[in-house]
């Protein structure tokens, strides 16, 4: 099958599965909304963030790695499966017994049995790296999107179950630990790897010099990304963060509903090319302008619906999320883009490049979050940094990142350059729009800017666009 095919075949199994899995997801939320407190949602959120760190611990980019590494046998495999358990092991122990100490810096005794909750699925998502690894290998897209979409319908409305029966907080937990123990039993039964009580370190050595800067960046990236909430709840307090974790949630959905459908599918494609940088530059350039006539206005349309968007779904005591919310969706195209440009340094052997990309975002994430919480001390001074941050990190991401394709920055620039211009043609003809519009009903007015937006987009697409309307369709199958 062709790249053309195979890129096609696999984004549309993943995409039918996320884009069914909206509507689930946005209902699951909004129930468990309306049942919770914003504490519950903020109690649960730093949790889960220091689970995060312990699965970054357990993966160590083992992964990407095994991806990446055609060279791996069978023997290779079970070995590292059975590193992986032994790994997982000792993460969710470590996760359990730090449960007290936690509680006691958070000043929270509910995150006690929190903690040792969650060190379940710490284990069984760790289990689970390399059996689902083998099937990202091997292009299996459809079994892995059914997959997961079937996991999340149970695992979400065993949530709701568990909030109506008065389960309060634990009712957010269900769903991670029921997803976790699910997709383990699944892709353990479609890969078959063995647990070998020995571990042969000569397999692990066939991957760690790929796997050690990928642990590294997942490791960096780790803060860079989960800071604000850590210093949120620490110094603003657990009711602020539930309201910014629910706006940081929200505006997420798009970014994972669009480049997490391709992104998964990009390194199994992309690294067919990766000893041929100039084809994969090309290729990946293409994707990108694609990307950036969708990505940018969606930044814009969010920003203007975003009172409509946080009323409709999660009801009026989420309105102190409005305004956070509204910061943060101006960060959502320049991430859709930046999101794809880990599979890329993955696809071209250059994850130590990835590292280096990874620790000036850092940088830069760090230094806007600790000055908006000790100088501001609000959530929305903090998405302020966010997005300040952001920007910076799109700036250096892509320079470095065409820099290691040798590949020229102005061909990617005049790619990305129309659609950004059109996108703020598009926000100011909407700030002067919707200032006109006073209409009580939420979902009439969610409906109403909807439509002028795509009508507004649709127009200046076919006067300055790159692409016309009616050649779109042709564009998506290059």
């Amino acid at each position: 099958m062709s790249f053309k095919k195979e890129l096609i075949s696999g984004v549309s199994y993943i995409a039918i599965a996320k884009y069914s899995g909206i509507f689930v997801q946005l209902v699951i939320t909004s129930v468990l909304a309306r049942l919770l407190t914003p504490e519950d949602f903020g109690i649960v959120a730093i949790a889960t963030i220091i689970i995060a760190f312990f699965n970054i611990l357990s993966d160590i980019g083992i992964g990407p790695a095994i991806i990446q590494n055609k060279e791996l046998t069978i023997n290779d495999l079970n070995s590292i499966y059975s590193f992986t358990i032994y790994l997982g092991g000792l993460m969710a122990i470590v996760f359990f017994s730090l449960s007290y100490p936690i509680a006691s810096y958070y000043n929270d005794k509910l995150l006690i049995p929190v903690c040792q909750l969650l060190s379940i699925p710490i284990l069984f998502q760790c289990a689970t790296i390399v059996p689902l690894s083998l099937q990202y290998k091997q292009k299996s897209f459809k079994f892995i999107s059914i997959t997961t979409l079937l996991v999340q319908i149970v695992a979400g409305c065993l949530a709701v179950v568990a909030a109506l029966m008065n389960a309060g907080l634990y009712a957010l937990l269900v769903s991670q630990i029921v997803s976790a123990c699910l997709l383990f039993v699944i892709y353990y039964n479609k890969a078959r790897t063995k647990f070998n009580f020995k571990v042969r370190f000569a397999s692990l050595k066939k991957i760690m010099s790929f796997s050690i800067y990928q642990f590294l960046f997942n490791f960096i990236n780790y803060f860079s990304r989960n800071l604000d909430k850590l210093l949120v709840g620490k110094c603003i307090g657990m009711y602020a963060l539930g309201f910014y974790e629910k706006s940081y949630r929200l505006m997420m959905m798009p970014l994972q509903n669009i480049t997490f459908v391709i992104t998964p599918v990009m390194q199994p494609l992309f690294s067919s090319y990766q000893d041929d940088y100039k084809i994969l530059a090309d290729k990946y350039v293409k994707l990108l302008s694609v990307l950036a006539y969708i990505a940018f206005p969606i930044s814009v349309v969010l920003y203007f619906i975003s009172s409509e968007l946080v009323l409709l779904l999660f009801g009026t005591q989420w309105i102190e999320a409005i305004p956070t919310f509204k910061i943060l969706s101006l960060t959502v195209g320049l991430q859709i883009l930046t999101s794809t440009s880990g599979a890329i340094y993955q696809s071209a052997n250059s994850t130590k490049n990835l590292f280096i990309s990874g620790c000036w975002c850092a940088f830069f994430m760090v230094t806007s979050f600790i000055v908006a919480v000790y100088i501001w001390g609000t959530i929305e001074a903090v998405a302020c940094g966010f997005l300040v941050a952001q920007i910076a990190n799109t700036i250096q991401c892509f320079y470095l990142l065409f820099k290691t394709l040798h590949y020229p920055i102005n061909r990617f620039l005049k790619k990305v350059w129309k659609p950004l211009c059109i996108s703020l043609l598009l926000f100011i003809c909407c700030l002067f729009s919707f200032n006109c519009l006073d209409l009580s009903n939420g979902l009439i007015s969610l409906g109403i800017k909807l439509v002028l937006s795509f009508i507004m987009y649709a127009i200046f697409l076919q006067l300055f666009g790159e692409y016309k309307m009616n050649q779109w369709k042709s564009v998506l199958k290059k």
